[in-house]
């Protein structure tokens, strides 16, 4: 089966370790990371390297930052057709610090993504060339799909026998979970982390939260629960699936590893169990590298 990932595109630049920034002052810090970064393209270099042919929706500047990505993208086989060029954007920008207990933060800048929206995305065109499986990463750092509309291509696809999936990425500028909830209905799978389950819900507990999303409607749930693993909620299995231990440098594209994990799995008609097992094994591999993609570019060295 054919994938679509439709979602944001960064180039990355992670730096660690670095604990406190100060006002005034210039940090140093031990080891840089530049690569292509952003939900979109994490994904989509994952199931490159899991070799699912697979198509990637974005929009990117005209500059030296997309040449870069699109270099990779190469790289990994990833087919670049609807790759579209925004006029007079940048293509986006995100520099990561990474503190000693693996966690970044970003000083981001949208660039290009600001102007992807749902016109972006034609189920016709995926459709013809053997999509199976459309994967939304990002929801909420892409602006452009908080115009109510993009509910309707959820029902396109489900009426084109296309599986959904979608991650949502907590960004407090574009926090709008009511834009949200009207996806649910046509949406096959939903990811989140544990965190942005909480926010979302107002809820504390993790059983909690998915009551609250099947009031609205969702149907398969996966809240991914960092070190712990992932929380499965659907009709064949309720319940935890453990990840594996291991020691974390940095946890920038963990969950993006972990849903192209899981989608390379479904791709394969297997089942939820084995795609949240393997989700949680490469997720963990990506832990232990540096930036969002450090897992599958070590590999392709």
């Amino acid at each position: 089966m054919g994938v679509a990932v439709f979602g944001n595109v960064t180039l990355d630049v992670i730096c660690r370790t670095v604990d406190e920034v100060p006002r005034y002052e210039s940090i140093t810090f031990d080891h840089v990371t530049i690569s292509p970064g952003g939900c979109g393209s994490n994904v989509a270099v994952g199931l490159g390297y899991l070799n699912v042919e697979t198509y990637l929706i974005c929009r990117v500047g005209d500059d030296k930052a997309a040449k870069l990505l699109r270099e990779t993208w190469k790289r990994f086989n990833i087919n670049q057709r609807f790759v579209e060029v925004a006029k007079n954007k940048s293509t986006a920008v995100s520099i990561g610090l990474v503190d000693h207990a693996a966690q970044p933060r970003f000083i981001h800048t949208p660039g290009a993504n600001a102007t992807l929206t749902s016109e972006n995305l034609n189920i016709q065109n995926i459709e013809s060339l053997n999509v199976k499986i459309l994967h939304i990463a990002g929801f909420f750092v892409l602006p452009g799909l908080l115009d109510g509309k993009f509910p309707e291509k959820l029902s396109q696809a489900r009426k084109a026998g296309i599986t959904t999936t979608l991650d949502v990425v907590y960004s407090p500028r574009y926090w709008k979970p009511e834009h949200l909830w009207p996806c649910f209905p046509d949406l096959d799978i939903f990811f989140c982390n544990q965190k942005e389950a909480f926010q979302l819900t107002g809820e504390t507990q993790t059983e909690a939260a998915i009551q609250k999303f099947r009031q609205f409607g969702a149907n398969t749930i996966v809240i991914k629960k960092g070190a712990d693993g992932c929380y499965l909620d659907s009709p064949g299995f309720v319940g935890l699936i453990k990840a594996p231990r291991v020691k974390a440098i940095d946890t920038t594209g963990a969950g993006d590893a972990f849903a192209a994990g899981f989608i390379a799995v479904v791709s394969k008609g297997e089942d939820y169990i084995k795609a949240c097992e393997l989700g949680n094994q490469v997720g963990a591999r990506m832990v232990t590298t540096s930036g969002a993609i450090g897992a599958w570019s070590e590999k392709q060295q």
